[in-house]
């Protein structure tokens, strides 16, 4: 029985996008991603796992994987860009800064785009559900799925 997981990567591989599974089906972040980010869903880590790259045939729009959390993709862009960029927004602001902070420690980014704009997926660590933020406000959000097997079949629809 196929699950949900597999059913996006061959409707994605149909589709044109780029996979590369990981083959070692290892997985190793490093301290200060797994610092930061202690309670991964089981879903998600099973994702890193099995993916080691997952790119839109555009290229305009990929899952962030391993080497991106480990800083060792060849992406122009971090897997923490937006906060990076709500951040530099917020300058000197002290409070804004750490309110920004404290808002991605909840919300691992999985997704990025840039296509027509800056937007991104996440996972909200203590729901499990997936939103998604654009610019100006990364940290504006909307639940676009419940779950993480629910996120792949929204990514089917659109």
């Amino acid at each position: 029985m196929t699950n949900k997981r597999d059913t996006f990567f061959n409707w994605a591989k149909e589709n044109g996008w780029t996979i590369i599974e990981n083959k070692q089906s290892v997985l190793h972040l490093n301290e200060g991603f797994r610092a930061r980010y202690k309670d991964i869903p089981t879903s998600y880590v099973e994702f890193l796992r099995t993916v080691k790259q997952c790119v839109a045939p555009d290229e305009l729009t990929w899952f962030l994987c391993e080497d991106d959390y480990n800083g060792r993709s060849d992406s122009e862009f971090t897997w923490d860009a937006f906060e990076q960029l709500s951040l530099e927004a917020a300058m000197d602001d002290t409070i804004w800064r750490a309110e920004i902070t404290a808002w991605w420690d909840q919300h691992l980014p999985i997704m990025m785009s840039v296509d027509g704009g800056y937007s991104f997926y996440a996972i909200e660590l203590a729901t499990g559900a997936i939103v998604r933020g654009s610019e100006p406000e990364f940290e504006e959000v909307d639940v676009v799925a419940h779950r993480l097997d629910d996120f792949y079949t929204y990514l089917q629809r659109t």
